[in-house]
């Protein structure tokens, strides 16, 4: 369970979930919302299995990671790499034979964008990594769409540009709490490279943009006005800590940040499940 990212693997398969009711205007078939959720989970706790198994040693460096599996020794890199097989291929073959294989490609090529362009290229070359391999981590509610309508819509694709907007000021305000963690590990994220203000400031900057992508649900006539009034509450909120990180920057901010930007996430995807049911 621990190589899986139980807490990470939930988020996602919330997000997935949203997207299958989203796709539809009353209740998706529950065979595609059971299984697709199934499926989607089994790849996501794969590629986190591959993503332990890929940083084993840059875990065993971390504060916050030193205590995995891997790094204290519960289980071998083989023993993961099998179990990160199995999952995954249960997961595809899952989605392929009972879903549709247009979601098992687009949850492979999900995989792939996550284990392998990001862990592996992206990650230890970029301070930019989080911007560019955040695609794959804002695919769910696309798969979870295309596991219900077997194709992927225009209002999918405003769904992805939300958690595409969302992850650099969320995984920066995990980074600039835990800078030295990842100085130490030598993984080249913002804070370590450009520094603090610098990195508080793209917070800010990516907050504003995450503010004009969330109100385009309801601009394009995807959601009502519940909706609009919840992101703009919950807008609000998370650029008062953005501004907070930039005008007076510290550990302990950024670290309410980083749990603010979870419980934002969650609550913005309940909003747009709300308003899709009882629009205003």
């Amino acid at each position: 369970m621990r190589l899986c990212k139980p807490r990470v693997v939930s988020l996602i398969v919330f997000t997935a979930v949203i997207g299958m009711f989203l796709a539809v205007p009353d209740l998706p078939p529950a065979r595609a919302v059971l299984f697709g959720s199934l499926g989607i989970a089994l790849v996501a706790a794969a590629a986190a299995a591959v993503n332990c198994l890929i940083e084993r040693k840059i875990d065993a460096k971390m504060a916050r990671t030193r205590a995995r599996p891997l790094p204290t020794g519960l289980v071998t890199p083989g023993q993961t790499l099998a179990f990160a097989l199995v999952l995954g291929s249960i997961g595809l073959l899952s989605l392929y034979a009972e879903v549709n294989p247009l979601t098992m490609w687009l949850t492979l090529a999900t995989f792939l964008g996550y284990a392998v362009i990001y862990t592996v290229i992206l990650k230890p070359l970029t301070p930019q990594n989080i911007v560019i391999g955040g695609l794959a981590g804002a695919m769910p509610p696309v798969l979870g769409w295309s596991a219900v309508t077997g194709e992927v819509s225009s209002d999918a694709l405003l769904l992805l540009l939300i958690i595409f907007a969302w992850t650099p000021p969320h995984f920066w305000a995990l980074a600039l709490y835990r800078k030295q963690d990842y100085a130490k590990a030598g993984i080249p994220m913002l804070p370590v490279t450009h520094g603090e203000h610098f990195t508080c400031l793209h917070v800010l900057l990516y907050t504003v943009i995450l503010t004009a992508v969330s109100l385009m649900p309801f601009i394009s006539g995807m959601s009502g006005a519940l909706y609009v009034a919840c992101a703009l509450a919950l807008d609000g909120v998370f650029l008062h800590y953005a501004v907070g990180l930039y005008r007076d920057f510290s550990p302990r901010l950024a670290a309410r940040t980083f749990r603010y930007s979870i419980l934002y996430l969650a609550l913005l995807f309940g909003a747009l499940l709300v308003d899709h049911y009882f629009r205003f």
